[in-house]
């Protein structure tokens, strides 16, 4: 069943009418019905499916069962079903209200805010609606008039008619006056900031709440212009595009689309009758229908009669990402465009001493204050990676166990997304730098990569296809923690004879220090050698040995076609490759006769791990 009929959530507010049960057929027994929310996952109102396989489900409870690839690859950048869609009868004038922005009501109500268009589907004559200011006023004015009960003074009203388009822009000082029935896409979002409301009283009996002081902070006190930009479709924004499609079953009967992998198709029947068709199935529809095509659903046809909204989400216009790496003395953060340049970055100290909670909450800040410092508002992130040392449930969004910042169970992702307003995912801090270079360094030009990054640790990751190698279980390739030598020096894991134990930058210092018999750097262990002393050849050429060692069983076991060579050990390491290269013509299982991967340095440094989290 790829297309679904809703059943719309209803909502009595007394300003509310009756015409969406008589004349749209809503199924609703109460003697108001202000609003049918058509299409919604919101927990406040869920619309429900009516036929196939799902029939009796919510939108919601479908969407977990379908799997988010139902919304199409433009609804990634959205932690949350996008928009919803209902019916709006105004028998009474509705309060004088606004919306807030992502950012403050992420912050206040822990949800999103709330951008809206309506179309105007039946007016009374001289019926109209209050859409900002006539003129620019002061916060002090607006706020002086609200108390004296002459705001509506100030306000535009707008005369409408049959077929009149209005977009609502979040902080847009707004209200449906009576006689108006309209249809409304918006964000999916019900937070709402009554500034006005003619004095009426609730069902309680009491006058119902107003919020002032929200209303203040986040209303647009200059006047809207209304422009046409939006052509050819009814709306378009970041958050929906709304086209209008009319049949009237004589010059126009029968119209043809696709729904593309790109984005669902929401269809909103507002008026007529007919038959909508798709991978030889056939649903008939009539005035006040809502229905749903899930992305990828391919041709669809429409015949009869009808008015129609058709609504999908495009392709977010110049959008950024940030991606976080978290180490155990830093952590960094950057903006990546879409070249995956960085177009600024942060650091300060960790601090892992600090509780995982305090850490967190610094982190969501400094994202926030990096994008502000930018002058880029959040609804152009479209997405925040980060990357994290140690075992990482990249699914949940958790940190297993991390030794180097000292978490465990950490719900990172979720943390950090009540703060955020997009999507959040986490990855081990390897495999972040390994992407980083497969897409925007040494590797990419090249789909399968295996980076080894030779710090106070051996980590790394793997590449295949052109992502992040995780296996069945959490934690990815964890490639330093290959057994090179049974019953060999004790790994900081606890096992003995790993790679990490021998080629780690403390473990190549530890060797070499011991054949000197005094405490030697890394420049001077590299320095000494070219020079031919003798016990630093020998310990470059066995440190050499079993780096070559270990990244010959990976390449036996991963087929890449690039080695990288990263963290503080690739400064030096253009004394290696060469002699690592002579190792995999010979000991690769196949040698000269089979594929030899290419080796090379990783050019990104530190930027890595920052433009891999924000591709994650």
């Amino acid at each position: 069943m790829s297309i679904l009929k809703l059943k719309p959530a209803c909502k009595d507010y007394i300003w509310g009418g009756h015409r969406l049960v008589e004349e749209y057929g809503v199924d609703y027994e109460g003697p108001v019905l202000a609003e049918a929310w058509e299409l919604s996952c919101h927990p406040d109102g869920a619309s429900i499916i009516v036929n196939g396989e799902y029939a009796g489900k919510t939108l919601r409870e479908y969407l977990d069962l379908a799997g988010l690839e139902i919304l199409g690859t433009h609804c990634r950048r959205f932690r949350e079903f996008p928009i919803l869609a209902k019916f709006i009868d105004a028998k009474d004038n509705l309060s004088i209200q606004v919306h807030p922005s992502n950012a403050y009501a992420l912050q206040h109500e822990g949800q999103y805010g709330k951008t809206e268009m309506w179309y105007i589907i039946d007016a009374e004559p001289g019926a109209f609606l209050y859409y900002g200011f006539k003129r620019e006023i002061t916060k002090e004015e607006f706020e002086q008039r609200i108390k004296e009960n002459t705001l509506l003074e100030v306000l535009n009203a707008v005369e409408v008619h049959k077929g009149d388009t209005l977009f609502i822009e979040s902080g847009t000082l707004h209200a449906i006056g009576k006689g108006i029935l309209l249809a409304e896409i918006q964000q999916n979002s019900n937070v709402t900031y009554r500034i006005y409301d003619y004095g009426r009283v609730g069902a309680d009996g009491k006058k119902r709440d107003l919020h002032i002081e929200k209303a203040l902070a986040v209303t647009n006190r200059i006047p809207i212009i209304q422009s046409g930009s939006d052509y050819p479709h009814v709306a378009d924004c970041d958050y929906f595009t709304v086209d209008k499609l009319n049949l009237d079953g004589k010059l126009t009967y029968r119209v043809q689309g696709t729904v593309y992998d790109t984005s669902f198709l929401s269809i909103l029947i507002l008026d007529g009758q007919g038959i909508i068709s798709n991978k030889g199935e056939k649903v008939s529809y009539k005035k006040g229908d809502s229905l749903f095509l899930p992305a990828n659903s391919g041709d669809w046809q429409i015949e009869g009669t009808c008015d129609a909204l058709l609504t999908t989400i495009r392709e977010k216009a110049n959008p950024i990402r940030v991606g976080v790496n978290i180490g155990s003395s830093e952590i960094q953060m950057g903006i990546v465009n879409e070249q995956n340049e960085l177009l600024d970055v942060k650091k300060y100290p960790t601090n892992p001493k600090r509780p995982s909670t305090e850490i967190i909450e610094e982190t969501a800040q400094s994202i926030l204050d990096l994008l502000a410092d930018n002058k880029i508002p959040l609804e152009q992130c479209v997405g925040v990676g980060v990357g994290v040392p140690g075992t990482i449930d990249k699914r949940q969004g958790k940190v297993i166990y991390s030794n180097n910042i000292r978490w465990e169970d950490v719900s990172l992702a979720k943390s950090l997304g009540e703060v955020i307003p997009c999507p959040v995912r986490i990855a081990n801090d390897a495999d972040c730098a390994a992407l980083g270079e497969a897409i925007a360094g040494a590797g990419k030009h090249y789909s399968d990569v295996v980076m080894f990054t030779l710090g106070n640790g051996v980590g790394g990751g793997v590449i295949l296809n052109g992502e992040v190698f995780e296996g069945g279980v959490m934690g990815g390739a964890e490639i330093g923690h290959q057994v090179i030598r049974v019953n060999g020096r004790l790994c900081t894991c606890g096992r003995k004879g790993c790679l990490e134990a021998y080629v780690s930058v403390p473990a190549l210092i530890r060797a070499a220090s011991q054949a000197a018999g005094k405490e030697m750097s890394l420049e001077n262990i590299f320095r000494k050698a070219e020079q031919g002393d003798i016990d630093m050849t020998e310990v470059v050429e066995q440190y050499t040995l079993m780096l070559g060692q270990g990244i010959v069983n990976i390449v036996n076991m991963f087929r890449p076609q690039l080695i990288l060579i990263g963290g503080a050990m690739s400064t030096y390491a253009d004394k290696l490759i060469e002699p690592i290269k002579d190792m995999m013509k010979e000991d690769c299982f196949g040698g000269m006769t089979s594929l030899v991967p290419e080796i090379a340095i990783a050019e990104l440094g530190s930027s890595a791990g920052m433009i891999g989290a924000a591709n994650l």
